[in-house]
C-alpha cells in the first residue's frame, strides 16, 4: 500500500500530518514520490568532487571583494556576538512591523507596481523628516526629490554609479562604513581616503584632496558615524558643505542611524542644502526590521533623475509591500516612543560593554563613547595580529569584527569594532573578559 496511508495505520496519524512530513521529507530529498505507485526512500548517490577551474579563466580577476564580511557571519547559538551591525529582536518594532506587515498585504499594494522612485506616501514621508531639519530661507524638501531604495546599500551602488562612475575619484572618510569601501570598489570607482575622527575630518584635508584628485563627490557620514559613534559639529559640518560648494561637488551624506541617537539628536547637513550639492540617504532597515529593507536617496536636479534611472536599470523599484509596512510602522502613534525607549536601551548597552572593557581588557582604547550609532570603536596595542586575536576569541566562543574592513586603504592601526546592539547583553562581561585572555595569549 502507499507508504503514506501505511503511516497512517501503523502510528494513528492524522492524513494532514503525515503529507506535511512527506513533503518535508521530498523537499529534503530524502524520498522519492511517485503518483500511482507510492513513495519510496531516495538512493544514496556516492559523492563526486566537481572541477570549476575553467570558471576561473570565464570569470576573470574579480572587480572587489567576493568573501563575506565579518560582520554578516552567522555564529553558533551559544557564541556571543559582538559583530553584528543590526540591533537583537527586543530592540525592534516588533508588535508594530507584525501588524503593519498584515495590514499591507490587505491592500492593492500586494497585487500592484510600485512606482520606480517610490509610492508618493512614503517619499512624501521621507521629504517631510529632512525638511523638518531645515532652518529658515531653505528650500523645502519635495516627495518629487526622494527615490525609495531596497536598503542603503542599495542605494549607495546607484550613488556611486550613477554620479561618480567607473575608474572615477572618490573622497572617502577613513575609516568609514565596509559596505561604502565594497559598492564603490564594485562599482570600480577609485577611492580617494581622506582622515576622519570622531568629530570628523579636518576641512582642510577635504580641501586638499579635492584639489590633488580632481573628484566630484565626498562620501560620509556626518550623524553617528560607522564605526565610531561620532558627530560632526556644526561649525564643522558647514565649513565642509562650503569645500564642497566651493569645488562645484556633491556632498553624499549617509544617515544611516537617524533613529538610533544615545546622547544626542540628528543634524543632516542635507537640511541645510538647497542646491542639490547635498545627496542624502537615510535607511529604515536597522531601526523597523532587517526584514524590511527599505531606505530613501534624496536628490536633486539632474542627479536626481540619473539615480532614478540607475534604480531603474538595476531592480526597476522597490517592493510596494514592503514601502507600504514601512510607512504604516514609521507612522504609527507609538513609533515615537518606541524610538525613546530604544535611546535608553542602547546607552544601557553601550555603557555596559565601555564598563566590561575597562575591567578586562584595559588595553583597548575607546577614543570617544559613541553618541550614536550601535557599536565601540577600540584601538588595540601596536602590533596586536586582530585576525588572530578574532580567531582566538572564536574558539573562545566570542565572535568580533577586525577593524580592518572600515579602511579604504591600509589601516591606521589595529583596531576592532565591538556592537553593543546585539542578544545577550547580560553576557557583556563575560565576553570582554574572554576577549582578555585572548588579547593576552596573542601579544
Amino acid at each position: 500500500m502507499p507508504a503514506t496511508r501505511a503511516l497512517v495505520l501503523q502510528y494513528g496519524a492524522s492524513p494532514v500530518t503525515v503529507q506535511r512530513a512527506m513533503r518535508q521529507l521530498v523537499a529534503l530529498g530524502l524520498v522519492d514520490s511517485r503518483p500511482g505507485v507510492g513513495t519510496f526512500v531516495r538512493a544514496a548517490r556516492a559523492a563526486r568532487a566537481a572541477d570549476y577551474g575553467w570558471q576561473t579563466a570565464a570569470l576573470g580577476t574579480p572587480r572587489g571583494s567576493s568573501v563575506l564580511s565579518s560582520t554578516q557571519r552567522a555564529p553558533a547559538p551559544d557564541a556571543i556576538g559582538l559583530h553584528s551591525g543590526y540591533p537583537a529582536r527586543d530592540l525592534l518594532p516588533d508588535r508594530m512591523v507584525r501588524a503593519a506587515i498584515g495590514r499591507a498585504a490587505r491592500t492593492e499594494t500586494a497585487l500592484t507596481r510600485a512606482p520606480a522612485a517610490g509610492i508618493p506616501e512614503l517619499q512624501a514621508w521621507f521629504a517631510s523628516e529632512l525638511s523638518a531639519h531645515a532652518p529658515a530661507g531653505v528650500g523645502a524638501v519635495t516627495a518629487r526629490d526622494v527615490i525609495v531604495t531596497a536598503g542603503s546599500q542599495s542605494g549607495l551602488s546607484s550613488v556611486f554609479g550613477s554620479l561618480v562612475g567607473v575608474g572615477r575619484p572618490l573622497l572617502i572618510e577613513s575609516p568609514t562604513y565596509w559596505g561604502a569601501n565594497l559598492a564603490a570598489r564594485q562599482i570600480g570607482v577609485q577611492l580617494v581616503p581622506v582622515p576622519t575622527t570622531p568629530v570628523g575630518p579636518d576641512p582642510d584635508d577635504v580641501e586638499r584632496a579635492f584639489q590633488l584628485s580632481g573628484a566630484r563627490a565626498f562620501y560620509a557620514q556626518p550623524t553617528f558615524a560607522n564605526p565610531t559613534g561620532g558627530q560632526w559639529s556644526v561649525e564643522r559640518g558647514r565649513e565642509i558643505l562650503e569645500v564642497v560648494r566651493r569645488h562645484g561637488a556633491f556632498l553624499i551624506e549617509d544617515d544611516w542611524a537617524h533613529d538610533l541617537a544615545i546622547d544626542a539628536d540628528p543634524r543632516p547637513l542635507a537640511a541645510l542644502d538647497d542646491e542639490g550639492h547635498v545627496v542624502y540617504l537615510r535607511s529604515l532597515t536597522k531601526s523597523v526590521s532587517p526584514s524590511l529593507r527599505v531606505a530613501a536617496v534624496i536628490a536633486r536636479g539632474p542627479a536626481r533623475d540619473r539615480v532614478v534611472a540607475e534604480r531603474a536599470a538595476e531592480s526597476m523599484y522597490v517592493s510596494g509591500l514592503l514601502q507600504a509596512a514601512a510607512l504604516d510602522v514609521v507612522t504609527q502613534a507609538g513609533w515615537r516612543g518606541h524610538l525613546r525607549r530604544v535611546r535608553d536601551e542602547l546607552r544601557e548597552r553601550r555603557d555596559l560593554l565601555m564598563h566590561g572593557l575597562r575591567q578586562h581588557v584595559p588595553a583597548a582604547h575607546v577614543e570617544s563613547i559613541p553618541v550614536g550609532g550601535l557599536n565601540l570603536w577600540a584601538r588595540l596595542p601596536d602590533g596586536t595580529d586582530v585576525d588572530l586575536l578574532a580567531r582566538a576569541c572564536e574558539t573562545r566562543g566570542v565572535i568580533l569584527a577586525p577593524g580592518a574592513e572600515w579602511f579604504p586603504a591600509e589601516p591606521s592601526g589595529p583596531y576592532v569594532r565591538l556592537s553593543f546592539c546585539g542578544e545577550a547583553p547580560e553576557r557583556f562581561e563575560e565576553a570582554c573578559r574572554v576577549m582578555g585572555v585572548a588579547l593576552a595569549s596573542v601579544n
